[in-house]
């Protein structure tokens, strides 16, 4: 009994007591602290300044290329791939996507206007409008959209007004309704598209979106959800190497992980793109 009351000498029961009390105080308080101090920006300039911070830290670019390997996953069945990937800014988007043994599998051309694809294993070929994609999104999603949720920044032809603040698990939170494209870049063919609910995270040390999300509540709640993580240095920028999409209509749900690798920005390159008069055309 006596070697018992050895072991627990004053010293270590001051430590329980201090791990059992007063460190859960020590941490509630320094969560409240940060909390209160990065609502204070909030209540000095409201949602503008989170706004303006967020263009602020948004990835600069006019030319865009990326290795990237993923994982897409569809009732439950994954599928990995990997690719590279270009963007010459509001004018294209080219992807080229490999299966595992590394032969080119399929081609596609994304403009603003139009998509195109090619898959060299079927020997087919897919021609169709932008519009294609808005069967996933109903009709809230064009290509400035497309081009956001690949490098990880907002929209650039929106409308910036009618935000809300806040602060959700020490990160801030901007929520808008109704967000419309600016009149000066809606087409005549093309008809007016509006978000209906946004939601976007940012990280408080860099302003850079953590999170983004789309829904659409009428519509069998389809909801559009972008994670960007991993956040790596480039050209004096931040920009994520890790990002995670998810698509949900309904009972359908796709999700889509993604890493990127060999990140360039401003070196112009080519776009190559052609479609075989032997292929069967199947859109």
């Amino acid at each position: 009994m006596t070697g018992r009351k050895n072991i627990w000498k004053p010293e270590r029961k001051s430590f329980f007591y201090f791990v059992l009390y007063i460190l859960p105080l020590f941490l509630f308080f320094s969560c409240s602290t940060s909390k209160k101090v990065i609502k204070e920006p909030i209540k000095a300039e409201g949602p503008e300044y989170l706004f303006n911070q967020l263009k602020k830290n948004e990835l600069q670019y006019n030319w865009f290329s990326v290795k990237f390997s993923a994982d897409y996953i569809y009732n439950k069945k994954k599928t990995s791939f990997s690719g590279h990937l270009r963007i010459r800014k509001d004018s294209a988007i080219w992807i080229s996507i490999s299966p595992t043994l590394g032969i080119e599998m399929i081609r596609m051309l994304i403009t603003p206007d139009s998509v195109k694809m090619v898959n060299r294993i079927e020997k087919t070929c897919f021609i169709s409008e932008f519009s294609y994609f808005n069967q996933f999104l109903n009709n809230a999603l064009d290509f400035d959209m497309m081009q956001a949720f690949i490098t990880g920044n907002d929209f650039a032809f929106y409308e910036n007004g009618k935000f809300r603040a806040s602060v959700e698990n020490n990160q801030y939170k901007l929520i808008t309704t109704g967000r419309n494209k600016l009149k000066k870049y809606v087409k005549e063919q093309e008809e007016e598209i509006i978000i209906p609910i946004q939601n976007i995270w940012l990280d408080p040390d860099n302003f850079k979106i953590f999170k983004v999300v789309i829904k659409e509540i009428v519509v069998d709640n389809r909801k559009f959800e972008a994670t960007y993580s991993d956040f790596k240095p480039l050209e004096n920028q931040l920009f994520p190497s890790s990002l995670d999409y998810e698509i949900q209509a309904a009972e359908k749900k796709i999700s889509l992980y993604v890493k990127y690798s060999r990140v360039v920005i401003d070196k112009p390159f080519n776009f190559p793109f052609k479609v075989s008069d032997k292929y069967q055309r199947v859109y």
